[in-house]
């Protein structure tokens, strides 16, 4: 009896110490595959912000006589600054100053309100309007362009933007987003995007929200190369840009 009871002790022993060792060693699997990934998106992070900090660099240097002929150009269209600073919302809710070339009246602000109810966005949480009469001569030609756009290669080189990502937004916009909307601020913001090159401003902002979820959930330098390659032919078109 007594032979027999130690012998069950005995393979309930060796049962335990063979479940933990099992244990222990999926422990292992998930912590390496748990540290790969990891090392793949720390990776992917580096190799993005790279070509940020390489890209935006490179292009305001290049860009610089272009940047002084613009400049020159918006000072003439009248009083006012000729980069306008504006705030806007960056990855988790970080605000930041963002930076275009002046396409606007100065008393743009202030002239909104009158014209909020021919806001063609259709939705109420973003404001586009055709033939906005606060832009200036010189601001419809910038836009129509983007090269109002290009002072925000500085936002990229210092860190609050990327080259692409999702457009980032007026904090009055984070205030009516919905918990679903906010997952666009969970990756830092972009100057170009999915859906700046399928139609700009004609894109309804729920559909900019799903584009811009579809590219979250599934980042790439190759794609951030496709969308790059994609915005010349979409700002050459002009299709949305107003």
């Amino acid at each position: 009896m007594e032979s027999f009871l130690e012998r069950t002790k005995d393979a309930d022993l060796e049962q335990l110490l063979e479940e933990l060792s099992s244990r222990r060693h999926l422990h292992a699997r998930h912590s390496l595959r748990l540290q790969a990934w990891r090392a793949t998106v720390a990776g992917s992070y580096i190799a993005k912000r790279l070509i940020d900090v390489v890209g935006s660099a490179v292009g305001l240097a290049l860009l610089a006589p272009l940047f002084l002929v613009i400049a020159v150009a918006v000072k003439a269209s009248g009083p006012g600054p000729v980069i306008f600073r504006q705030t806007r919302v960056g990855r988790y809710g970080r605000h930041f100053d963002f930076y275009k070339f002046r396409s606007m009246r100065t008393d743009a602000e202030a002239a909104r309100p009158a014209l909020e109810d021919r806001n063609e966005s259709g939705d109420g949480v973003i404001f586009k309007m055709r033939n906005d009469p606060r832009v200036t001569r010189v601001g419809r030609f910038l836009r129509r362009t983007s090269l109002d756009e290009l002072p925000q290669l500085w936002n990229v080189l210092k860190g609050d933007m990327s080259l692409v990502g999702p457009r980032p937004p007026l904090p009055s916009e984070v205030r009516q987003y919905t918990l679903e909307d906010r997952k666009r601020l969970d990756v830092i913001p972009g100057i170009t995007g999915t859906w700046q090159v399928l139609g700009r401003s004609e894109i309804p902002f729920r559909e900019q929200v799903r584009l811009d979820k579809e590219y979250i959930l599934a980042p790439g330098i190759w794609k951030d190369f496709v969308i790059l390659l994609r915005t010349i032919p979409a700002i050459i078109g002009g299709r949305g840009a107003y």
